[in-house]
């Protein structure tokens, strides 16, 4: 398929702008090939604000507070956001009626003219996707983009057949992506654990989302498995193209960002390099330029021999053991909670037990998190205490903090209970730890 001309003309329908701005890459790409556009969202527009602000200038009809049904009845195309149930009512009625629909991600891999490595998994698949891009871009022009934030729509035009593109894809995107039957040339899986279940349902419905990674590869493709995951490690049955593995305890490499689980993203980016010809040395020289991702155990301060952490891309209680285990056992202040994903916390609780000096616990899932850690609890370890929000957990956790610990936000949880996404949670953190220093040192 060219790069946009069949799309001219076409009357269009964005379903979902999004508050996090999923939806404005795939309307700006959309309205510059010349789409008739209309974005649909139920959100009204004080909530879309960020969103709509990068819309500025484009002749695109903004229908917000609610979805018409004509605004997808009559369109030519819908677009939908990740975000939106393929089940929907309302897309089910569009299909009904015999509307195409596709996704962002559906409309670059039909259009992407580069080699694609692609990575999904439950966490680490943000860092292990902009490790892969440092590593390769010793060697080859690369393009970053897909659920880490970016759509690459519009750098089309500047990808060459030459280039490589490394895209994180989530099992939302992936969920959607049988309607075009296309896999990447290099997928990367990096760990398998419950997520997303309040969306997918069973974890056999989330799982299938993410084989969608690898179901349509061919024979010179390669899947790269984590060995060490027992049930992912069984996808190379029904792999059809090639497969190989990384082991997250082979020789780490020299990193400035810490953390186990952090080698073991390094492990599987250059697991996925090495597929373009990259040796381990080159691949250790592109690990060291890799300063970490914000909102994702980024040192936000430190005063008074206390480093205070941001993890607020952490959405799962896998993460937030990932992050616990990057330091000292018993000097973690540990900030948890948010939305219910209806996750399981048993294993979260037992990990806060064994290595969390106090818990403060926040959001919808603060009775569920205080509950699981308490079960865990040996003697009087950890001390739990529940806060009414995040301004409130900042100001308990600085005043129980003594020279050596660290204030740690890893809600395991996503944010939608008090913030539009994550980097808001991450963002007021970081507002509210320098607020807290400022009046300290006053």
């Amino acid at each position: 398929m060219n790069s946009g001309a069949d799309i001219a003309g076409l009357r269009v329908t964005v379903v979902g702008l999004g508050r996090f701005g999923g939806g404005v890459g795939v309307t700006r790409w959309l309205a510059g090939m010349g789409a008739k556009v209309t974005v649909s969202d139920k959100a009204p527009a004080a909530d879309l604000a960020e969103s709509i602000e990068q819309l500025e200038g484009l002749e695109v009809t903004l229908h917000l507070g609610g979805h018409d049904p004509r605004d997808l009845l009559q369109a030519d195309l819908l677009v939908v956001n990740p975000a939106i149930g393929l089940d929907s009512p309302l897309l089910q009625a569009a299909r009904d009626a015999g509307v195409p629909q596709t996704t962002e991600i559906n409309l670059f891999l039909q259009r992407c003219p580069a080699p694609i490595v692609a990575v999904t998994g439950s966490v680490g698949k943000s860092t292990t996707t902009v490790m892969i891009g440092e590593i390769l871009a010793k060697r080859f022009a690369v393009h970053v983009g897909g659920n880490i934030g970016r759509s690459l729509l519009e750098n089309l035009d500047d990808i060459a057949p030459n280039h490589v593109v490394a895209l994180e894809l989530s099992s939302f995107q992936l969920a959607a992506t049988p309607a075009v039957r296309i896999s990447p040339h290099v997928a990367v899986v990096t760990n398998l654990s419950p997520n997303h279940l309040d969306r997918h349902g069973t974890m056999a419905a989330y799982q299938d989302a993410k084989k969608n990674i690898f179901r349509f590869q061919r024979g010179g493709d390669m899947l790269i498995l984590n060995a060490a995951d027992a049930e992912i490690a069984k996808w190379r049955v029904e792999a059809p193209a090639r497969v190989d593995f990384f082991d997250p305890a082979a020789e780490p490499f020299e990193l400035t960002v810490v953390g186990v689980h952090n080698q073991t993203n390094a492990q599987a980016a250059w697991a996925a390099a090495r597929q373009f010809g990259i040796d381990r040395t080159a691949a250790a020289e592109g690990l060291t330029a890799f300063g970490g991702l914000p909102h994702r155990l980024e040192l936000a301060a430190e005063h008074g021999g206390v480093r205070y952490y941001n993890d607020s891309k952490c959405t799962t209680p896998g993460g937030a053991i990932s992050a616990l285990e990057a330091f000292e056992p018993r000097n973690v202040i540990l900030i948890a909670g948010g939305y219910d994903k209806h996750l399981g916390f048993d294993a979260l609780g037992r990990a806060i037990a064994k290595r969390v000096k106090t818990l403060i616990a926040i959001g919808a899932t603060r009775d569920k998190i205080a509950t699981a850690a308490e079960k865990h609890r040996v003697e009087d370890m950890p001390a739990i205490i529940m806060a009414e929000d995040l301004a409130a957990a900042v100001d308990i956790a600085a005043d129980s903090t003594n020279k050596g610990d660290v204030v740690l936000l890893s809600p395991a949880c996503a944010s939608y209970d008090m913030f539009a996404n994550y980097r808001r949670r991450g963002q007021a953190f970081a507002e509210l730890v320098g607020k807290r220093i400022r009046k300290a040192a006053t």
